[in-house]
């Protein structure tokens, strides 16, 4: 059975940090990318991270591109997302899933319930 819990999230101020952690269990980051999305009330879904499973390659959202960082640790089957420098137009849930396909064309399988993100004053 897939599974994948995110944590992390939390109350920010604008310019600062958080580091989200999404635990899965069900499949291995040797056959399946992971990637990250997000969702504002109001908006659409929208992609913002992505790690492949051949070669740890990262994919970024343009807007979060030298801000974020995607990494994974095989051993705790946990995927990370750094947010450093977090603007209010971060706010979002934060959903962490499991890529069926590649980074660059697959879809968002199964996900967890997500971890809300608040960047505000």
């Amino acid at each position: 059975q897939v599974q994948l819990v995110e944590s992390g999230g939390g109350l920010v101020q604008p310019g600062g940090s958080l580091r989200l952690s999404c635990t899965f269990s069900g499949f291995t980051l040797d056959y399946y990318a992971i990637g990250w999305f997000r969702q504002a009330p109001g908006a659409e879904r929208e992609g913002v991270s992505c790690i492949s499973s051949s070669n740890g390659m990262a994919y970024y959202l343009d807007s979060v591109k030298g801000r974020f960082s995607i990494y994974r640790d095989n051993g705790k089957n946990t995927v990370y997302l750094q947010m450093n420098s977090l603007t209010p137009e971060d706010t979002a849930r934060y959903y962490c899933a499991r890529v069926d396909g590649s980074c660059q064309d697959g879809t968002f399988g199964s996900w967890g319930q997500g971890t809300q993100v608040t960047v505000s004053s």
